[in-house]
């Protein structure tokens, strides 16, 4: 089935999020960094992942089905370092993580302020709350 082309800023970020989840992502979250002041995007999508191989798989479909969507080659970062990779399409910013990195970083916490949504199984964005994990 065809996927189709969406029009918003917003439905790029749930079409980024949709692609993590076809290669197992998990953890999947959104944030709307439109009204926070001093954002570097619209959208931050964040994903965790089991292993470098799966790192690459998900970053790798993403890439490849924008770019096929004609959304353009993101800009990337951490290509090789099998922990944390950065596809920045200007106003999305895709975080995917493996889950010691991610949980470390904690950028739904520094991100607050922001809406937040998660992805239902069918694939659609559903509004969430970040929760606030106490230190252990």
């Amino acid at each position: 089935m065809a996927i189709p082309k969406p029009r918003t800023v917003k439905g790029r970020a749930v079409l980024c999020a949709r692609l993590a989840q076809e290669k197992q992502a998990h953890e999947l979250l959104l944030l709307d960094l439109t009204t926070v002041e001093t954002s570097p995007a619209d959208f931050f999508v964040i994903a965790s992942v089991d292993s470098d191989a799966q790192l690459k798989a998900v970053s790798d479909n993403i890439e490849d089905t924008m770019r096929k969507m004609g959304f353009g080659s993101p800009r990337s970062e951490g290509r090789g370092t099998s922990t944390w990779v950065i596809l920045d399409y200007f106003d999305i910013l895709v975080h995917i993580m493996v889950k010691a990195t991610r949980d470390f970083y904690k950028l739904e916490r520094l991100w607050g302020d922001a809406k937040a949504y998660t992805l239902t199984e069918a694939g659609a964005a559903k509004a969430t709350t970040v929760t606030k994990k106490k230190a252990v």
